[in-house]
């Protein structure tokens, strides 16, 4: 019988009380769990041993996350990384986005938000980990065909993806938009057959425009809906910017389509049927 090692995850925090109830919560959700309170002592652990996940503050005396998040990268850990901010912290979370970090989430953290994100994490970080295992070994065996042997590893190897649940008037949790269908039960959305790799930020995005399409959603709507807070119209701007981009490029690497949302300027967003 094969035994799975839980996840190893890191929680950097200085908030006491913020990084021992988020220890204690992924503890119960059986994770291996260490906490450490600066970003220096984050560097330490990372260098003395490794992990699949981190949770890092971006706001800490001394060594600040965006630092920590710089190392790991300089580096080349292969390891996942969720951001966490508070309402003063958002372009640090920007930033530290498109450093790589697979998603951020508010202070204080939503339990449900924070499960979903870790779980998407580290099945990313997974698929990826095994795709650069069979790269290595299409390339260690190369011959003459070498896009058969590599297609056909790939398809040896995948993952069977869930079930796309179809809208019905009996299934309220479903929903299509020309091309586009939402299942929000099994919080999967699919675009012209092909699966849509989202972070939950982005999949509530996405779903919430669907449910509201042909009407256009203002940037601080978007922001109330899924973050669940609050801002000015600069801000709440720049977050779902940001995002949107995000969901454009992977809508356009997955099936080629460009025209997934239509940018209304000076109101917001809109999906294209």
């Amino acid at each position: 019988m094969t035994v799975t090692t839980p996840a190893k995850i890191l929680v950097v925090d200085d908030d006491d009380a913020i990084r021992l109830s988020l220890e204690d919560l992924l503890d119960r959700d059986g994770y291996q769990v260490r906490g450490v309170a600066s970003g220096e002592q984050a560097l330490v652990q990372i260098a003395d041993e490794r992990f699949d996940l981190v949770l890092l503050d971006l706001r800490m005396q001394g060594i600040g996350g965006i630092e920590v998040l710089t190392a790991l990268r300089e580096k080349a850990l292969d390891v996942a990384v969720i951001v966490l901010t508070a309402h003063g912290s958002m372009d640090t979370a920007i930033d530290a986005l498109k450093q790589g970090a697979h998603d951020y989430l508010l202070k204080p953290t939503n339990t449900v938000s924070l499960r979903e994100s870790v779980r998407t994490a580290l099945v990313k970080r997974e698929r990826e980990q095994r795709q650069r295992a069979l790269l290595l070994q299409v390339q260690q065996s190369l011959t003459a065909n070498l896009e058969e042997i590599r297609a056909a590893v790939v398809q040896s190897y995948r993952a069977p993806e869930p079930t796309m649940t179809m809208p019905t008037p009996e299934n309220p949790q479903a929903l299509m938009r020309g091309g586009l269908v939402v299942d929000l039960a099994q919080h999967i959305i699919d675009l012209d057959g092909h699966r849509l790799e989202l972070t939950p930020t982005e999949f509530d995005m996405l779903a919430h425009l669907a449910q509201e399409a042909p009407n256009v959603v203002d940037s601080q709507a978007l922001v109330r809906h899924v973050l669940g807070y609050e801002c000015d119209r600069f801000e709440a701007s720049e977050i779902v910017r940001h995002h949107i981009h995000r969901i454009r490029h992977k809508a356009t690497a997955c099936t080629g389509r460009s025209d997934l949302i239509r940018t209304v300027r000076g109101v917001g967003y809109a999906l294209i049927g």
